[in-house]
């Protein structure tokens, strides 16, 4: 909570329960299969008992866990009523042990109430309860160990959550302790600790000490973020749609549903706030603390975890998320989504930028371009020629002919086009500003001459080039593959120009094919007259 409080939202504003559960079910029913309900806090929400029992019902459409994220001040009396409508996992918010610390952190007194929800949890029929802990140098970093010993016997996640920058909260990065130090202290204290398994998109990653019944985790969102495989997405208390914790933007679905947006309207905007989602946050300098919203009116820590289940083959949407009280929502996957391109290499200010691509894994991926050089019968027959042999040494007498033995006196064309093309692939990053630069295991380029049936009979020639190229790599070579073509083609108008300058044309240059890589295989359907792959 900020120090100078904040403003509340007019219940006008606010998602009704009705709309809660709309939304539910539209995203349930399209492949979401866990919902958070997060705050604020959300027992303070009229009606929130009634939303969970709602939420159960859609457990026939797929959804498997109703979870909530909690302070626990108010809810010790309320969270067996709550499981018996289907609440299955609970996080709970306490940052100290201390009841002094805890006053002073949340502005309030309770640190007894939120112990005894605790106690009320763990004798319940939840699947999972969690401990959230924001460890923030200087304040509460010296109770690791003590956070660490409530799961010798408990069988609870404590989860240690690194300061994050949020409106109000006086973030300073030295207050920020790296998950990758609180380890190291740990595990001298604790030689034995060892990884414990992590569940598909999980945002923390987990440890377990042998003799103890609990585990303990990491959410290192500002000193190792998990963006790659981050899939969750938030609606607020208001209905807006924020696709990261980071980011201000955000899309009105409440607005929409209002106006009688259909479930496919909803889906189009739902979509686009999907696509608009950057391949990762800003590093810790650069997070915007003035226009996003505090976590307060955001909702909860970004710990959703979801299971994968398959979307409705009609639906081209990324299969995802939901509501709460503070509503956050995790989706399951994401589909292609086309109706709303977006140009990678560009910032969400238009600037040139790099892609990051540290959290991929490096795959085995190749790529095939074809294109072709339309050149006139003399330069066609000098390249298909016989290069003369004996004595070479007499004036050639005419004009084409002199051309001709101007040309020959750069050597075989084809040969030579070949190696430029196969060093143009190894150069495209120097060439390419924004292409990563890489490790090529193969570059295979060939060169064919063709005799091709033009309009009316006539005939047209023409030098088709194939390059494919291969790759151990984080990235696809489709521009390695280009590159090789361009250089080729370019490199045989440069040998033939003496004889052909002024008639060559070079064009259908594209990616036949590739295979690897995260989006899969792709072959392209060539029409008629585009260049084919040479067998």
């Amino acid at each position: 909570m900020p120090s100078e409080g904040i403003e509340l939202s007019p219940d006008g504003k606010l998602l009704t329960n009705d709309e809660i559960i709309r939304l539910a079910t539209l995203f349930v029913k399209s492949g979401v299969t866990k919902i958070r309900l997060t705050g604020g806090e959300p027992t303070v929400r009229n009606g929130i008992d009634e939303i969970i029992a709602s939420l159960n019902d859609l457990r026939r459409f797929g959804l498997k866990s109703i979870g909530m994220t909690s302070n626990g001040l108010a809810l010790h009396r309320r969270l067996p009523h709550l499981v018996e409508n289907g609440l299955s996992h609970l996080n709970l918010s306490l940052d100290t042990l201390d009841p002094f610390k805890f006053e002073l952190i949340t502005r309030r007194r309770g640190h007894d109430a939120v112990l005894k929800t605790l106690d009320v949890a763990m004798k319940s029929s939840l699947q999972h309860i969690k401990l959230n802990v924001v460890v923030i140098k200087g304040l509460n970093d010296t109770e690791v160990f003590d956070f660490v010993a409530m799961t010798k016997d408990m069988p609870l996640s404590v989860r240690f959550i690194e300061f994050m920058p949020f409106t109000g909260n006086k973030w300073d990065k030295r207050k920020m302790v790296p998950s990758s130090e609180l380890l190291e202290k740990i595990s001298a204290r604790y030689p034995s600790v060892q990884r414990a398994p992590d569940e598909l998109n999980d945002t923390a990653r987990s440890w377990k000490i042998p003799s103890h019944a609990g585990s303990f985790g990491f959410i290192s969102s500002m000193s190792d973020h998990f963006c790659s495989s981050c899939n969750r997405l938030r609606i607020t208390a208001d209905g807006q749609i924020k696709v990261c914790l980071f980011d201000a933007k955000e899309l009105s679905l409440r607005d929409e549903l209002r106006r009688g947006a259909s479930e496919d309207q909803l889906l189009d905007i739902i979509g686009r706030a999907v696509f608009g989602k950057k391949e990762k946050h800003a590093g810790m300098e650069d997070i915007d603390v003035v226009t996003n919203r505090p976590m307060i009116l955001i909702g909860g820590h970004p710990t959703i975890r979801s299971h994968s289940r398959r979307a409705p083959a009609n639906r081209m949407w990324p299969a995802s998320l939901l509501p709460q009280t503070q509503p956050l929502i995790s989706r399951s996957h994401i589909s292609a989504y086309h109706t709303c391109p977006s140009l990678t290499h560009l910032d969400e200010e238009g600037r040139a930028s790099m892609v990051d691509i540290a959290d991929k894994q490096p795959t085995k991926r190749t790529a095939t371009a074809v294109g072709r050089i339309y050149i006139p019968l003399i330069a066609y027959e000098l390249v298909t020629s016989t290069y003369p042999v004996g004595n070479t040494t007499v004036e050639p007498s005419s004009s084409r002919e002199k051309a001709k033995a101007k040309a020959r006196r750069k050597g075989d064309a084809l040969t030579v086009a070949q190696l430029a093309a196969i060093m143009g692939a190894k150069k495209t990053s120097d060439l390419i500003p924004l292409c990563h630069p890489l490790s090529l295991t193969k570059v295979a380029v060939k060169l064919l001459p063709e005799a091709l049936d033009g309009e009316s009979g006539a005939q047209r020639y023409c030098i088709l080039c194939q390059a494919t190229v291969s790759t151990e790599g984080k990235t696809g070579v489709e521009m390695e593959a280009l590159m090789a073509v361009s250089v080729g083609l370019l490199t045989v108008w440069d040998m033939l120009k003496a004889v052909a300058g002024r008639e060559m044309e070079i064009g259908g240059i594209v990616v036949s094919h590739k295979a690897g890589g995260r989006s899969g295989d792709f072959r392209r359907e060539l029409g008629e007259g585009e260049p084919r792959a040479i067998s």
